[in-house]
């Protein structure tokens, strides 16, 4: 918006930018007569293909679910779009970049039972996401924020009719949706997408938690055609047993499972999280979401001129902050200098723990 001091839809005034979704930017907003913080998700009301109307019906429909973020309000302020949501904290993403790009078993096995019950609610209301990925799942703030949240639905769609429960039929020659990195085979080969290539993508996510990354990524090829031909073959050529090297056996079994799905299928979500609950108590781990950003301590650097003595460390967790965090974590390349990694990580550290929310 030019006019900084205009307000959107006469309360809100818009902040700065957190992030992209499919469609549409993400900011940080001040409803002017609460003073409380809202996400504001603004696209061009003259787009070609407009999603926002789309995606704000979609959280309707899946509005009072467990982890859906509640939408204030959507409409049209001159030149926008706008929808105004909930503001959550760090996406999946950014605290995999906090914690040193690895996430431990304990912590990825509690984000899996929230993240398959988020994707079961999404399709007991006849939706499928078709972008599973990290930053798509965001935890909370405040009283929330043990709590992950799915988001960002500008690519989901109806695989079943929400009265008839008639399945949308299966075909094939479709173009990929959704993001190559952890898009399942069928829908590299172009197969209709159902629900059960939304779980064998959480299948990708939890593996690149506890891998660090996936064998595809950093293929390179002439034309984003070639590169997502490339990554399909090398995915379907990757034997699980590799896949998964160094992780329980539960993950193969899951995708295993997830794999022999047919389209039509209605995924053992229950089954699902079991099997990962069943490994959880045998590596004798508690269920207190101490996921791995609360135990996170970053030792801050001496000359360091925030808050805090020196040589102190700071708790990451808890009060992990809201705007910034968002899409403003750095992503890190791939290491090249031990130092200049650790120099990344503390700035991006430092970045998280200037924007601790209010208790």
């Amino acid at each position: 918006m030019e006019d900084s001091d205009k307000l959107l839809a006469g309360r809100y005034r818009l902040g700065r930018k957190l992030g992209s979704g499919s469609f549409g930017d993400i900011y940080l907003g001040i409803n002017m007569e609460t003073k409380e913080e809202v996400g504001i998700k603004l696209e061009p009301a003259k787009s070609r293909q407009p999603q926002l109307l789309y995606e704000s019906k979609l959280y309707k429909i899946l509005k009072g679910g467990v982890g859906i973020p509640n939408v204030r309000s959507y409409g049209v302020d001159g030149a926008n779009n706008y929808m105004v949501m909930d503001l959550l904290g760090p996406s999946m993403e950014d605290l995999f970049n906090f914690c040193g790009r690895r996430f431990s078993l304990k912590t990825v096995l509690m984000l899996a039972d929230q993240m398959l019950s988020r994707i079961e609610f999404l399709h007991s209301k006849s939706l499928i996401h078709r972008d599973i990925k990290p930053d798509n799942f965001l935890m909370g703030l405040g009283k929330r924020a043990n709590q992950v949240h799915i988001i960002d639905f500008g690519l989901a769609k109806k695989y079943r009719d929400p009265r008839t429960f008639q399945h949308v039929p299966y075909c094939e020659g479709k173009n990929l949706t959704g993001t190559a990195r952890y898009a399942s085979l069928w829908a590299h080969r172009g197969s209709e997408q159902s629900r059960r290539d939304d779980l064998e993508a959480l299948g990708y996510v939890l593996m690149y938690f506890l891998r660090g990354s996936l064998p595809w990524q950093g293929l390179q090829a002439a034309t984003k055609k070639q590169k997502y031909q490339r990554i399909s073959e090398t995915k379907a050529k990757v034997r699980l047993e590799d896949l998964c090297r160094g992780c329980p056996q539960a993950f193969v079994d899951y995708f295993t499972y997830v794999r022999t799905l047919k389209y039509y299928d209605k995924p053992d979500y229950a089954g699902l999280r079991k099997r990962f609950q069943n490994l959880f108590h045998r590596q004798g781990y508690s269920w207190d979401y101490n996921f791995d950003w609360i135990n996170q301590k970053i030792r801050r650097k001496p000359d360091s001129s925030s808050t805090g003595h020196k040589g102190h460390t700071q708790d990451a967790g808890g009060k992990l902050g809201s705007a910034v965090t968002q899409g403003l974590v750095p992503q890190p390349r791939e290491k090249k200098h031990k130092d200049k990694d650790l120099n990344s990580k503390l700035t991006g550290a430092k970045r998280i723990l200037a924007c601790f929310v209010r208790s």
